[in-house]
């Protein structure tokens, strides 16, 4: 599929990962393959599947993961690989990027623990 109109165009390898950073409003659409997407302070996941289209909710960081080789396009935003190719991040890497999420939101409210 052609991505008429779209400001990106971006291939991934199975696993690789790329953020998206206080990107609210960019519309991402699955040209081959499934992605995989998580967003901060959302408890719901989304899979989108070759032509699915989806906009991002929030700012904040989004991530999108390729499960398997996947193109998709972007229109509105930009997206950051952080990954390597063929290689998932590791737990600590996941971590840290959660961390470093938390500290560039802004909170009205504090959130405590569930134990």
């Amino acid at each position: 599929m052609v991505c008429k109109g779209y400001d990106d165009v971006m291939e991934l390898a199975d696993g690789e990962l790329v953020e998206l950073t206080d990107e609210r409003g960019t519309t991402l659409r699955v040209t081959h393959g499934i992605l995989w997407i998580t967003q901060d302070q959302d408890v719901r996941d989304v899979v989108l599947r070759t032509g699915d289209v989806w906009t991002v909710e929030r700012d904040g960081l989004t991530l999108a993961e390729a499960q398997g080789a996947s193109t998709f396009c972007l229109v509105g935003g930009r997206a950051r690989r952080v990954g390597a190719p063929g290689r998932r991040p590791g737990y600590g890497e996941r971590v840290a990027a959660w961390f470093e999420s938390l500290a560039h939101t802004r909170r009205s409210r504090r959130y405590v623990p569930y134990f």
